[in-house]
Parts: structure tokens; sequence; C-alpha cells
């Protein structure tokens, strides 16, 4: 079902969404990506992931209150859609099936190289 297909970091995004829950907006996502992956997100490519998602209706964003400590502007918040509940469930149903697809004897015998 291509309407709810995730690449690996829109899928990684919406799961980070998921765990901050009502405090996901772009520096806490960033943030819980880099603690949880070991690895460096780029602001750049979080805001586009979170836009197409947005665009795709798997997210909605809202702006929260202005604080002085950011001269004002507003926070954007984002939480997942019920398109976008369906679309990571689907993704996980669909990598669960793949890793039960794959024989023990895979993970159990030696490489011959």
């Amino acid at each position: 079902m291509k309407k709810y297909q995730l690449g690996e970091f829109e899928e990684l995004v919406m799961l980070a969404i998921g765990i901050l829950n009502n405090e996901a907006y772009s520096v806490s996502i960033k943030d819980e990506l880099e603690a949880r992956l070991s690895r460096t997100v780029s602001m750049g490519a979080l805001h586009t992931a979170l836009k197409r998602m947005e665009d795709k209706g798997f997210l909605k964003s809202f702006a929260g209150g202005s604080t002085e400590e950011r001269a004002g502007r507003p926070k954007r918040y984002f939480e997942i859609t019920a398109l976008g509940k369906k679309a990571v469930q689907y993704t996980k149903a669909t990598r669960d099936e793949l890793w039960k697809a794959i024989p023990k004897t895979v993970w159990e015998t030696k490489s011959a190289r």
C-alpha cells in the first residue's frame, strides 16, 4: 500500500514524535533521535522530512506559546494523525513479516567467506 509507505528516516522521525508525545518540536525530535541512534541528525533533513510527512497527512503541526527566550517566536509542535498512525503500523507489520520470513539458519550459520 503505497499511501502508507514511510522511508527509514521518516519512520524514525515518526517514532521519535510518538516517544515525545506532546513535547515533539524540531529540536526535541533531533535530540531524541541523536540520543537514541548515536548519530548526527541534520536540521535541514529533519525539517524536510517533517514538511513531507505533513504534506502527506501523516503529521499535523501547531504553534505553541511564544517565549522571551525565543524572541517571541512560538515553537512548532508536531503530532501524528490517524493516517500517520496507520502508516507507522503498516511499516511495523511489514518489517515484522520480513523478519519472520528469514530462516533461523541464516543467523546461526557462519559465513563461508
